[in-house]
């Protein structure tokens, strides 16, 4: 019978052992951390500062450039601290806290995407109505709900996951998450599996169909009432920022937590749930600015002004 030991820590391992190319992996989880930084705090400044984007719409992608700002943060800072340090450990509170910060920013990201896709389902297919059914006090609540579950569900996972026996083995891939954790337990974690299989898969599916209902509501009121391509082409281009966004998003988590384990695909699984931690919230605002007119005008005269302040 395996010996079980009270763990206080697990070590984090290598992406590659080629220890070349460590400073490589440091400047390229570096670089993405700026711009996850730099493009969503840029994002905030706008939002918050022009009178302009003071719509139910820009609140909300106010909510999810602060949400990637956290996102990516509970991550990278580990993973580039490891690049330069010998000790690779993390503590077993800390592993805990990971796996709590994880699931609760990544389920409000969930959330608040399928209320941006509700946002521009009234927006497009209610517009005499939009400012009347997306009043701030809804906007708050929408919001303060989307966090709140988010915040409960997490916690569900960190205390189940912390009240599991380990064995021997504490290595784990690149950073914790509830998956890897698993294959490390001792003892019965059919709650543990139960929680991901049927909870999260399911809030994932629930919160991806939102958007995907709203999209079709829409081209099927605009195809209906116009009948023109024109329109349908102007108002879908409205939402294209959010469609790429949404894709880029539930395609990574499909890969991690629907699909099978096994002993062969666990690690896979967590390098796609690094990239979803690490490139997703450095792209999000690069693909809210290019495709967004409003936004980049925003963003030419914020920071116009504070070039003349400089000069």
């Amino acid at each position: 019978m395996e010996n079980i030991t009270t763990v206080n820590e697990f070590l984090l391992l290598e992406l590659t052992s080629v220890q070349e190319l460590q400073p490589i992996l440091f400047m390229t989880f570096l670089i993405l951390y700026m711009i996850d930084l730099f493009g969503n705090r840029s994002i905030l400044v706008i939002v918050i500062s022009e009178p302009r984007l003071h719509s139910p719409m820009y609140f909300f992608l106010g909510n999810l450039s602060c949400l990637d700002i956290c996102y990516s943060s509970v991550t990278l800072p580990k993973l580039m601290s490891n690049r330069l340090s010998t000790n690779k450990a993390i503590s077993f509170l800390g592993c805990i806290t990971q796996i709590h910060f994880f699931h609760f920013l990544g389920c409000t990201e969930a959330l608040l995407l399928a209320i941006m896709g509700f946002d521009r389902f009234v927006a497009i297919c209610y517009p005499l109505r939009y400012t009347v059914i997306m009043n701030p006090q809804v906007c708050v609540l929408f919001a303060a709900v989307g966090w709140l579950t988010s915040f409960f569900y997490a916690l569900m996972h960190s205390v189940v996951t912390a009240r599991l026996n380990f064995c021997h083995s504490r290595k784990l891939n690149y950073f914790c998450d509830v998956k890897p954790l698993l294959e490390l337990a001792f003892g019965d974690i059919r709650l543990n599996q139960w929680l991901i299989f049927i909870v999260t898969c399911s809030l994932a599916m629930v919160s991806c169909f939102f958007p995907l209902l709203s999209y079709f509501y829409i081209i099927g009121f605009l195809l209906l009432k116009n009948r023109s391509c024109r329109v349908l082409h102007t108002a879908l281009s409205t939402c294209a920022s959010h469609f790429m966004v949404v894709s880029l998003f539930y395609g990574t988590v499909a890969l991690t937590y629907i699909t099978p384990t096994s002993a062969t695909s666990v690690i896979q699984e967590q390098f796609v749930a690094l990239t979803h931690t690490t490139v997703t919230p450095a792209l999000n605002p690069l693909i809210y600015t290019l495709r967004n007119k409003e936004v980049m005008l925003a963003l030419r005269r914020v920071f116009g002004r504070k070039l003349k302040q400089f000069a």
